[in-house]
């Protein structure tokens, strides 16, 4: 029922930046605790940001200071910020509720980082 759509992602040199969105459409009737999330190859995904209901973040110690997951409820919509990226970003990007289970994950969305 509900869908989720991730777009922002592309080819970066390194220290650059990209912006990343998930739009949230369907039977969902309200953003609650988010996440981002990515997969490198031949890597399991791994939890990158999350953002609570009161807008309090938490990140993976590798991206800390670099990346920024914001909201917009009104849009139904959970942001990823990401500056000075590094190689070891390379991944694609999914963004689902933190809540059990999850929704069916999105196609993700490509992040590239070039040395």
């Amino acid at each position: 029922q509900v869908q989720l759509v991730e777009s922002g992602g592309g080819q970066v040199q390194a220290g650059g930046s990209l912006r990343l969105s998930c739009a949230a459409s369907g039977s969902i009737f309200s953003l609650n605790e988010w996440a981002w999330y990515r997969q490198a190859p031949g890597k399991r995904r791994e939890l990158v940001a999350s953002i609570l209901s009161g807008n309090g973040a938490n990140y993976r110690d590798s991206v800390k200071g670099r990346f920024t997951i914001s909201r917009d409820n009104a849009k139904n919509t959970v942001y990823l910020q990401m500056n000075s990226l590094k190689p070891e970003d390379t991944a694609v990007y999914y963004c689902n509720r933190v809540a059990y289970p999850p929704y069916a994950w999105g196609q993700g969305t490509q992040v590239t980082v070039s040395s």
